[in-house]
This record gives structure tokens, sequence and C-alpha cells, in this order.
């Protein structure tokens, strides 16, 4: 199980065993507990579970799809390692994986 060291919105960071497989974002959410809305579910359609992933982890992840990069790209919090969390795969090669939540739009 791939462990992911999230850092919330207050600056507190904790360590999820995640399950490879399934999105970072449902990851963060369903088991680490995390305020993320995902409102839409996972669809890359709303930015509500916008992360920015640590810099040493970016060329590990798959390269962002357009639709994903235009929804983070106009989010007023956007930075260079904005992605959102739906669109990541966790899987073993992911494990120590550090992200941190984004503030809410």
């Amino acid at each position: 199980m791939p462990k992911i060291h999230a850092v919330d919105r207050n600056g507190t960071e904790t360590v999820i065993e995640g399950e490879s497989g399934m999105s970072l974002m449902l990851n963060l959410r369903n088991v680490g507990g995390l305020d993320i809305a995902a409102i839409c579910g996972g669809m890359c359609s709303c930015a509500t579970c916008h992360v920015y992933v640590d810099p040493a982890w970016m060329e590990k992840l798959e390269e962002q799809s357009a639709d994903e990069f235009e929804l983070v790209e106009f989010s007023e919090h956007y930075k260079e390692n904005s992605r959102l969390s739906c669109q990541i795969e966790m899987t073993d090669g992911l494990d120590g994986i550090r992200v941190t939540l984004a503030p809410e739009d």
C-alpha cells in the first residue's frame, strides 16, 4: 500500500496508507478523511480536488490532460505543480508521494 504524505489547508501533515488502483482524490477523502469537496465525483469537471504535488514527484505522474490543465490553470491558486487529485491514479510507484491541498476557490 503506497503511503501518501498529505498536507491539509492548515499545514498539518497526515500520512495515509493509500490504496493502489484508486484515485489520489478518493484516497485523500475516503481513506485519509481530508476535506476535499470533489463535487464532480472525479470526472475532471470542477477542480474542487485541486492539490499541489511536491515538485520531486511531478515527473513520476502521468502527463496532465488538456482538460485537467484548463481547469487548474484558471484557478486563482494555480501553480506549476497544480494537479487535480481525481486524475492521479495511485500506484505502488507513487509510494511516499507528498501533496498539499490547494486553497478553496
